[in-house]
C-alpha cells in the first residue's frame, strides 16, 4: 500500500506498507510536474504512480528516504516516458 501525504505545495511524505514499512520524503517542482503530466492529475497521483513504477523495479527498502522526483530518471532511463503513459491510462 502506498500513502501520499502533502507536507507543503511541493513536498510529500510517502508511506509504503510492505514486508517492511518505509517512509520517504519526495519533492516535485511545478515545472517538472507539468512536464510529466500535462494532465489534470494531482501531484499526489503523480507521486503515487512514480512509487508504483519504483516498486516494480526494487523493494521499498531500496528507495531513497528523501529525493527530488527527477532523480528517478537518473536511475531508470525509461521513467519519464513510462510515467506519462501511466498517467494517461
Amino acid at each position: 500500500m502506498i500513502k501520499v501525504t502533502n507536507i507543503n505545495e511541493n513536498t510529500f511524505e510517502v508511506e509504503v506498507k510492505a514486508a517492511s514499512n518505509s517512509a520517504h520524503q519526495v519533492s516535485v517542482s511545478d515545472q517538472y510536474y507539468k512536464k510529466l503530466t500535462n494532465q489534470p492529475v494531482s501531484k499526489e497521483v503523480l507521486i503515487k504512480k512514480s512509487f508504483e513504477f519504483l516498486l516494480e523495479r526494487e523493494s521499498n527498502a531500496m528507495i531513497l528516504s528523501q529525493f527530488d522526483l527527477p532523480v528517478i530518471q537518473s536511475y531508470f532511463s525509461e521513467y519519464e516516458e513510462n510515467i506519462k503513459q501511466r498517467i494517461q491510462s
